[in-house]
């Protein structure tokens, strides 16, 4: 092919293609889903780019195909023209024909090869990247129409890197996981810490608040007896053991096996000697090896901020809101 104009044409026009294709590939990857639900609602471009992320191994095997069809395409047509109008050039500069034509080959390799990397790849993955809802919404009918014709061999093609990842005991996924788990974000805290972008004092809160999840209220019991009266006490009483414990909550029953609890505060109005009657409250019971995180929600849903942990042998400890965040974030606590 050596007419200038249809080698420049068909030039651009597989360098835009490969772009494509590199743009498609990193948005899809680069794209947040809950941000393509949202655009998904109201745009078939975004119902689009949804179904795309949802396929995300047969999509890539899609772009991947472009490209390496373009980069084919480039080496076919675009390189011996350059080659062809490189090597008369050389040789009337006064270099002998072979001299000449290897000049030519390798100019035209470079060159070709500049164009491919910065305009059909860098360049659109840099704005991918920068744009990635916007980009993958805008490429997604396209895409979706290259991928409509194409999918026997996507299909195919994408069933056999399966096939080589599983011979390596490796599980393919079909979509990339949402969110970061807490020991990623536990490293990138402690990353942010070491390069001194992120205070000493806010890591701590932080890897508190990601322990939750994981720590047990078996780790925060506290260690020293729970205050208890007995199943006849009077208000007296339980104001008694209020003052010499300093807790607003008592417990009520068996040290052991105690049965409800009361607040100090539901006595202030009774009579010293009233019995406690319908001022004691159900006792929440935690298992020990329930999450911290777990047992934040099932407090809150019932109200309780104190609970006793107990396990087939018995009651191992009590354990409050107060504790969790003394043992989450020891120096606010004590603050």
């Amino acid at each position: 092919m050596e007419n200038p104009i249809v080698v420049v044409v068909a030039t651009v026009a597989i360098i835009a293609l490969s772009a494509f294709f590199v743009a498609v590939e990193f948005a899809l990857i680069a794209a947040k889903k809950h941000r393509l639900e949202d655009i998904a609602t109201h745009s078939r471009s975004g119902r689009a780019a949804l179904r795309s992320a949802s396929e995300l191994s047969v999509l890539l095997a899609g772009s991947q195909l472009g490209i390496t069809v373009c980069t084919l395409a480039l080496g076919a047509i675009t390189k011996p023209a350059v080659h062809h109008w490189l090597t008369p050039v050389f040789s009337d500069w006064g270099l002998p024909y072979w001299a000449a034509d290897v000049a030519g080959f390798v100019l035209a390799l470079i060159i070709v090869t500049f164009l491919h990397l910065v305009v059909g790849e860098m360049a659109p993955k840099s704005w991918a990247i920068a744009h990635p809802e916007r980009s993958a919404t805008l490429l997604a009918l396209p895409m979706r129409a290259f991928m409509w014709f194409t999918r026997p061999i996507l299909i195919a093609l994408n069933n056999a890197a399966n096939w080589l990842l599983h011979k390596v005991g490796v599980e393919a996924v079909n979509e990339l996981a949402g969110g970061q788990d807490p020991d990623a974000l536990r490293q990138l805290v402690q990353h942010s810490v070491s390069v001194g972008a992120l205070d000493q004092s806010f890591s701590a809160q932080l890897e508190g608040a990601l322990d939750l999840g994981r720590l047990q209220v078996r780790d925060l019991i506290r260690l020293h007896p729970p205050v208890a009266v007995p199943a006849d006490a009077t208000v007296a009483d339980v104001q008694d053991a209020s003052r010499r414990s300093g807790h607003l909550r008592i417990l009520v029953g068996p040290e052991a096996e105690p049965t409800g609890l009361v607040h100090v505060r539901d006595t202030l109005t009774a009579p010293a000697d009233a019995p406690l009657g319908d001022m004691v409250r159900p006792l929440y019971v935690l298992e020990p090896e329930v999450t911290v995180l777990a047992a934040l929600a099932l407090l809150r849903a019932s109200g309780s901020q104190l609970a006793v942990v107990r396990d087939r042998d018995g009651t191992l400890g009590v354990l409050s809101i107060a504790d969790m965040l003394r043992g989450l974030f020891p120096e606010q606590a004590a603050a």
